[in-house]
């Protein structure tokens, strides 16, 4: 079965963006990108909620997953220019379970709110990686929202990189 890794940067107050969605915050260094460069090599799928598809549009034309299958979940549906985005408007927790059970490689879900909050609950992510940047916002998009149960997740990897960060890797606990 395919891994499911929830993948993001966020503040050490846990916010993934401010209120007006800039990430202008963000630290970008030769560990950072060498960490990416190897991860991407490991999947094949993206999944993401539209909004974080709407701020990856606005940051780069089409963001790092470019070549990539990527699934973008929306209630309000629309169609994509980019033949490997498809926009997925079912249930995600059961199209993320029947994503798990083709062949393939691992699978990437960015973003927060809603959508990783439904992943969780359903128990289709797996692993739990973060870039933890060095900077309080006070405020902004928080990286999870309430969740109705405890995840208990277990340790994997964690190093420091440059510019202050930690980057951690988490299993989720079945």
């Amino acid at each position: 079965m395919r891994t499911v890794t929830f993948g993001v940067a966020c503040s050490l107050d846990m916010f993934i963006a401010r209120k007006d969605h800039a990430v202008d915050w963000l630290h970008w260094s030769d560990d950072v990108t060498a960490i990416m460069a190897d991860y991407w090599k490991t999947i094949d799928t993206i999944l993401m909620g539209r909004k974080t598809y709407d701020v990856s549009l606005r940051m780069g034309g089409g963001g790092p997953y470019s070549g990539i299958k990527t699934y973008v979940f929306s209630r309000t549906p629309k169609k994509s220019g980019d033949p490997n985005v498809e926009i997925v408007s079912t249930d995600a927790a059961a199209f993320v379970r029947d994503l798990k059970s083709r062949d393939g490689n691992g699978i990437c879900c960015m973003g927060g709110g809603e959508f990783a909050q439904s992943l969780f609950e359903a128990g289709v992510i797996d692993e739990v990686g973060l870039n933890i940047h060095p900077v309080l916002l006070g405020s902004g998009i928080p990286l999870f929202l309430e969740m109705n149960r405890q995840i208990d997740l277990e340790l994997v990897e964690s190093k420091a990189i440059k510019g202050g960060c930690v980057y951690v890797l988490y299993r989720v606990k079945k």
